[in-house]
């Protein structure tokens, strides 16, 4: 007699929404701890992950699973679904194994239509500020849109589950789910860099961020160089000069807030730091995007 089969994932929602990006939307070595799946009605761009560069084509699904870096790109003009979603499981498996890597697939009809129930079913969960993937890797964040799904009425809940089952779905083939590598992330990498993203606030030396890791200052750099192409501490220092700029554009902060924030500590300190990167000061660079 066969086992009954048992589905251990749950899906919770984050954000879906149907947009039209341009140039700006250009972001490199992004990861993030939530499943994206994109669906491209028009225009066109491009995901890279560790292994391959894909383009962006209309007719097309596009999953990136979590903890995959990647750089995404749109040169002109590029029209999509997307939808933003965590995974959960009573025993730490996961839809899509030990794959960190971009897949694409031809849409069906059902597809489009799922994407537009979608986004009907759960209207307001759009990016509400800005299309960087990485601004969204703060806890306040994360907090907000599940305190949404709270409120969902149990047969809205329902649905939204069964659609993100159907999408899942259409990424299941045993070359994707199955897929592994040496190139994959490495556990401790992985938390490394999700605790940088959520606490780049705080003073994070190479020492300390390899202690949480329980190993060596030596043996951290050396692994996290090799699994993300840099050293740790040039990584945070984008990591914090993107989140900068993100603030500088989109927000009401002093700059003092910012570089704060921004793990930069004084405000003097910043501003050298910001025109040395951007060959600005954060108040030209300010004055530069709001013109364009």
């Amino acid at each position: 007699m066969q086992p009954k089969r048992i589905l251990k994932q749950s899906l919770s929602l984050l954000n879906t929404d149907y947009v039209k990006l341009d140039a700006k939307w250009n972001y490199k070595n992004v990861i993030s701890p939530y499943h994206r799946i994109y669906f491209i009605d028009g225009g066109d761009g491009v995901i890279e992950d560790r292994e391959k560069s894909l383009r962006l084509e209309a007719g097309y699904l596009y999953i990136i699973p979590s903890y995959t870096l990647c750089n995404l790109s749109c040169e002109s003009f590029l029209s999509q679904y997307f939808v933003q979603f965590f995974e959960e499981s009573t025993d730490g498996s996961s839809l899509f194994g030990n794959n960190h890597f971009v897949y694409k697939v031809a849409t069906r009809e059902i597809d489009i239509l799922n994407f537009k129930r979608l986004v009907d079913l759960n209207p307001g969960r759009g990016l509400d500020r800005s299309d960087d993937p990485r601004i969204y890797e703060k806890h306040s964040y994360y907090q907000k849109y599940q305190a949404l799904n709270e409120l969902q009425s149990h047969s809205d809940f329902i649905e939204t589950q069964g659609i993100l089952l159907q999408l899942s779905s259409r990424f299941s083939k045993p070359e994707i789910t199955y897929k592994e590598s040496a190139g994959n992330l490495s556990i401790k990498i992985l938390e490394a860099v999700r605790f940088i993203s959520i606490n780049l606030h705080q003073n994070l030396s190479i020492r300390f961020l390899a202690n949480r890791c329980h190993c060596n200052t030596n043996y951290f750099s050396r692994i996290f160089e090799q699994q993300m192409g840099i050293r740790p501490q040039a990584y945070i220092i984008d990591k914090r000069m993107e989140r900068a700029k993100h603030m500088i554009t989109s927000g009401s902060l002093s700059f003092s807030e910012i570089a704060e924030r921004t793990g930069f500590g004084s405000l003097a300190s910043f501003s050298k730091k910001f025109k040395l990167e951007t060959g600005h000061s954060p108040r030209n660079y300010k004055n530069l995007r709001i013109k364009k």
